[in-house]
């Protein structure tokens, strides 16, 4: 009613006052909706002045005029990679709901994979040094979700893979190195291969030959390579030497990565990995030499250098493990197997690297020891 103040007084409590000089806080949908309304007023003046200009200086006979489109934030954003200048004139405090963290140079959540890395790395030092079953289980587990992982990604490619042979190989394998050695490895290796080709022979023809290739290659790929970690068991000093190629593995990542970002120029292979750098590689030898040496002279009671050749065989093993998962991926069309892994991706991404570092420091650390008596 007129005269009336309650309808006044209501209102003024729902607004923030202005006159007060107190920044009430706002939230983004209300700070767009008042950068909307000055432009408005702003484009109502402009379009003002091209009418008053349009009446007293006529276009030019011939001449076309194209309206331009309307401007959003996401063309400051692709253009120069700066939110909108209307935007950033508004102080933070303003605005209600935490800013999107910004990713790291190396794309990942370090903190979250500093963690995972070690609680992964902490519970196979213990079943290696402590509890040998559990060091069994470990490896069983993770090539399982490794045989998933990839099996799952290859429907990217329209490749149907049978999963029941890639688990029963991830639990055979391992038994059989720990309990057989190299000979029932090879073996349990066989009728794994066998089992797949049953298996998809039985699902029709169709499609039969890249399913079968896909399983020879995942049962090779992860099953097989994990389980020489465990023939290094039987060897004198077996667990040290194991704990001296993981910890080869682990400099050869982490020397690559603070090299590689804080120096990292020149690609080694940009169509395949454009974080992989020459001087990342450098740093990784460098690094893994020094850990090498350190580990085989006081660990293992063998010669300084010999830790020099394990370190720079490991180290192009482990950069071509990074490759070759890497090109994998690209073939698929995805950027990590999966997302069991914060910081990480999938186990596969944990793994690419460890898996072609396993058999041949078994191989390289044999000859040595021969080599050196």
């Amino acid at each position: 009613m007129p005269g009336s103040t309650e309808n006044t007084e209501g209102n003024a409590s729902a607004v923030p006052s202005v006159a007060s000089g107190i920044a009430q806080p706002m939230t983004r949908r209300e700070a767009r909706a008042l950068r909307e309304a000055q432009a408005k007023a702003s484009q109502g003046a402009t379009e003002t002045d091209h009418q008053d200009s349009a009446e007293t200086a006529p276009a030019k006979q011939g001449e076309l005029s194209v309206p331009a489109p309307p401007h959003t934030d996401s063309d400051d954003l692709a253009e120069t990679g700066e939110p909108d200048v209307q935007e950033a004139a508004i102080p933070p405090e303003l605005l209600i709901g935490n800013p999107e963290p910004k990713a790291s140079r190396a794309g990942r959540n370090l903190p979250a994979a500093i963690g995972v890395g070690v609680l992964l790395l902490g519970i196979v030092l213990v079943g290696l040094f402590w509890v040998e079953p559990l060091l069994v289980f470990a490896v069983t587990v993770l090539s399982g979700i490794g045989c998933w992982e990839v099996a799952r990604a290859t429907t990217h490619a329209k490749t149907a893979v049978p999963q029941v042979p890639l688990y029963l190989a991830s639990i055979l394998l391992p038994v059989s190195a720990v309990l057989g050695g190299i000979e029932a490895l090879g073996f349990s290796f066989v009728a794994c291969i066998l089992i797949a080709l049953l298996f998809r022979l039985m699902e029709g023809l169709k499609g039969a030959v890249a399913s079968v290739m896909s399983s020879v290659f995942i049962i090779s790929w992860i099953p097989l390579l994990l389980s020489f970690a465990l023939l290094m068991l039987d060897g004198e000093d077996g667990q040290w030497l194991i704990a001296t190629i993981l910890l080869l593995a682990v400099a050869n990542d982490t020397f690559g990565y603070i090299v590689g970002v804080l120096i990292g120029k020149h690609p080694m292979a940009p169509k395949i990995s454009p974080k992989k750098s020459w001087e990342g590689f450098a740093g990784s030898l460098l690094g893994s030499a020094a850990i090498g040496a350190g580990a085989m002279y006081f660990w293992l009671d063998m010669p300084w250098w010999t830790g020099v050749i394990l370190a720079l065989f490991t180290t192009i093993a482990a950069t071509t493990g990074d490759f070759a998962e890497s090109m994998v991926k690209r073939e698929l069309g995805i950027k990590d197997m999966s997302n069991l892994l914060p910081g990480h991706g999938g186990i596969m991404d944990r793994l690419d690297s460890v898996l072609f570092v396993i058999p041949l420091g078994y191989l390289i650390s044999h000859m040595l020891a021969a080599a050196v008596l």
